[in-house]
């Protein structure tokens, strides 16, 4: 089968960063979907494994994590899929990726693809659509609205135009009543944040403290960090009520100093929507069974893709060309590709 991989991690401009390649197609094991991949998203993951994770000497590494596909096949105790069904799923960061012609994914993390979307447009949704999720529900817990909460809830997105805050900010505007201010810079980057449900919008090259107070918001109760913590930590920790929640998805350079977090009674959770699939955890089928709710509220018309670009047919060139956007910091929404 025709894939992308890579043998060592190299910068991106390199010609062998990524390469065009031929491999064996995969066999299920007993809760496996063999996947005909149709499309598949690139993700900031994407990139930061391909810098940090090298194969085994003589291997390839083939990364991707997004993706929707036909069931070709079914391993043998499979229960919730057959032959001909169209899935999608953000896969395992423990197993080959998604950039192939074909793809084993474990059936209790893949779920019903919208009918109403194409394929490239229900790519761009399902790992962002999963962190967004575990974000705003299992890690930071905002009440849903069929839940009064017991005070006002306030939530603060950093980076609310990037691949995660775009679902997340659709998410939490149909399914919470928490007032959203997002954080975005350019004109374009604010337009879309607004246009999918935030209700302000400031600028995080600016003072925090000082656009809320503009606002008429002393602090937020819930802040999901999406992108450079370390550079805005002492700002969130400003702004953050007291008893307030942090969740954050990146990596800060030299880490956090949680002392700080001390006199407020803050909670920070991290979220890492592979962890799931990586620990084989009890609750496993939980991201089965929230892929197919955001499933519905696509098909009923309530969320929508967060498609941005699409870049043409699954290859080295093209995946490039979409790492290299990745690692800009100014892609708005996402990055999909779509048969080989």
């Amino acid at each position: 089968m025709k894939a992308v991989g890579y043998a060592q991690s190299l910068d991106i401009n390199d010609p062998k960063s990524l390469e065009d390649i031929e491999l064996p197609t995969p066999t299920p094991g007993a809760r496996d979907l063999l996947i005909k991949v149709s499309a598949v998203s690139v993700n900031p993951v994407d990139t930061k494994v391909r810098m940090r994770a090298a194969p085994p000497e003589g291997e390839y590494k083939v990364l991707g994590y997004d993706a929707v596909g036909e069931v070709v096949e079914v391993g043998d105790e499979v229960l919730s899929y057959k032959v001909g069904d169209r899935v999608w799923y953000a896969g395992d960061i423990t197993r080959s990726g998604t950039n192939a012609e074909y793809h084993l994914v474990d059936e209790r993390i893949a779920g019903k693809a919208p009918q109403s979307l194409s394929n490239a447009e229900a790519a761009a949704v399902p790992l962002t659509a999963i962190t967004a999720w575990e974000l705003l529900f299992d890690r930071i817990a905002l009440k849903t609205k069929d839940h009064t909460a017991s005070f006002d809830e306030l939530l603060l997105v950093v980076g609310a135009a990037g691949g995660v805050g775009s679902i997340l900010v659709q998410l939490a505007a149909q399914l919470t009543n928490a007032t959203i201010i997002g954080t975005a810079s350019r004109p374009e980057s604010r337009a879309w944040a607004k246009e999918l449900g935030a209700d302000y919008i400031i600028d995080h090259h600016q003072s925090f403290r000082e656009q809320l107070d503009s606002l008429g918001i002393s602090n937020v109760t819930h802040i999901t960090s999406l992108t450079h913590t370390g550079q805005h930590y002492n700002q969130l920790l400003e702004v953050i009520a007291p008893q307030g929640k942090l969740a954050l998805i990146d990596d800060p350079e030299g880490g956090l100093d949680i002392m700080k977090l001390k006199q407020k009674s803050v909670s920070i959770h991290w979220e890492f929507m592979f962890t799931r699939s990586m620990f084989q955890t009890a609750d496993i089928e939980e991201q089965r069974v929230l892929l197919n709710k955001v499933s519905e509220l696509i098909d009923a018309g309530e969320i929508k893709t967060t498609l941005g670009e699409n870049f043409g047919s699954i290859n080295a060139h093209n995946l490039k060309r979409a790492h290299a956007q990745i690692e800009s910091n100014r892609a708005i929404g996402k990055i999909v590709l779509e048969g080989f």
